[in-house]
């Protein structure tokens, strides 16, 4: 091999240009050249390791003098272009009432837990599900069993017994909506000859949850279908109030729970992903956004 070419004068050698750092859409809202800072402020926080499959946020743009309001569209090519994110865009962007709150006015949300079960070994699971579901080892879970048990939860109740120390909430009575079990029709990235695993959907709604306590209605549920608890205890651990319990302070795996959807009733359809916002927008224009992410997320409330 010959020696590298001596520079001529006056040339220096070409250094990589290192690519632009991926930006959090609060960071991204910065670049907007807002009049006044821009305060972005999410629906829903999620806990260190869950994912999202979408979020909703607010924040208001204050343009100059003179320069014409961001159009829907635009704000969001805008705050694309700044995010330059592998796992998170702004799907839609719409205007909203000047005392809209994306946090306080959502009506409904909704997670889902995966699970699957019949994995022995973690090298089972295909590379494309791992920190995507809890694999159980179990061959299979009593799922009629988990439906009953589930059926206790339902309603409003103090949900003491499944919230983790670290909440900020002053109270713990929530109306769950919905809690179902169902199979999962099966995931696109598991082999044929791998169709000894079997995927389960575990979903919840409510207008809001208290801390880690889908992850612990989760475990509960999944001890049921276990043979470890009957259903009727679930009843009784609700009823304990009792955060503290054998069975009620284990906490299902982060990686295996998504924020599904997030709902909004005062807003025509319910859902700001497909709805033209309702009242009087003011002078800083205000946005609601759609977020579509696929990493996890850190916060404090699931």
């Amino acid at each position: 091999m010959g020696a590298p070419a001596p520079l001529g004068p006056g040339l220096r050698p070409a250094l990589p240009i290192p690519p632009q750092a991926a930006l959090s859409p609060q960071e991204a809202a910065k670049r907007l050249n807002s009049v006044v800072p821009v305060k972005f402020t999410i629906s829903s926080r999620t806990d260190a390791g869950v994912h999202a499959l979408c979020n909703a946020a607010h924040l208001d743009v204050q343009r100059r003098s003179g320069q014409a309001p961001f159009s829907p569209e635009v704000l969001a090519e805008a705050l694309n272009a700044h995010l330059k994110h592998p796992a998170i865009r702004i799907v839609q962007a719409f205007r909203v009432p000047g005392d809209f709150h994306a946090r306080h006015a959502a009506t409904s949300r909704t997670y889902l837990y995966r699970l699957v079960t019949g994995c022995h070994r973690p090298d089972q699971l295909s590379v494309f599900e791992r920190n995507r579901c809890w694999a159980l080892r179990a061959g299979c879970l009593d799922v009629d069993a988990m439906q009953e048990a589930a059926q206790h939860l339902l309603g409003t109740h103090d949900f003491s017994a499944f919230q983790s120390a670290g909440s900020p909430a002053t109270g713990a009575v929530r109306t769950l909506r919905r809690a179902s079990v169902s199979p999962d029709p099966g995931s696109p990235f598991v082999l044929a000859q791998e169709n000894r695993l079997q995927f389960w959907n575990l979903e919840f709604e409510s207008r809001s949850f208290l801390y880690r306590q889908v992850r612990r209605m989760t475990s509960v549920l999944v001890a049921v279908g276990l043979g470890a608890l009957m259903p009727a205890q679930v009843k009784v651990i609700l009823e304990s109030r009792d955060p503290l319990g054998r069975h009620q302070a284990r906490v299902a795996p982060a990686h295996g729970l998504f924020l599904k959807s997030v709902l909004y009733g005062s807003l025509a359809g319910g859902n700001p992903a497909s709805v033209q916002q309702e009242g009087k927008e003011t002078s800083g224009w205000p946005k609601n956004l759609q977020l579509e992410t696929s990493s996890p997320k850190t916060g404090g409330l699931e």
